[in-house]
């Protein structure tokens, strides 16, 4: 699949996606604290990428096993 053929909005939720992956990771490895999720969170302007993101960061803590 290319990804440079998707819409901006599938392309802008892939982007949040690592970005949660990204931000969970730091924390397992002692590399960021907890604030990170919300630091992260505050720089989204739309409501419901905001709600995908901290979707995205519960999926990502789950699979990593971050509390």
């Amino acid at each position: 699949m290319n990804l440079s053929l998707l819409p901006a909005k599938e392309k802008n939720r892939i982007e949040l996606d690592k970005q949660a992956a990204y931000a969970v990771w730091k924390v397992k490895n002692s590399k960021a604290g907890y604030e990170i999720f919300v630091t992260e969170v505050n720089k989204i302007s739309d409501e419901d990428d905001q709600s995908f993101y901290n979707q995205a960061v519960e999926k990502y803590k789950r699979k990593m096993g971050v509390q």
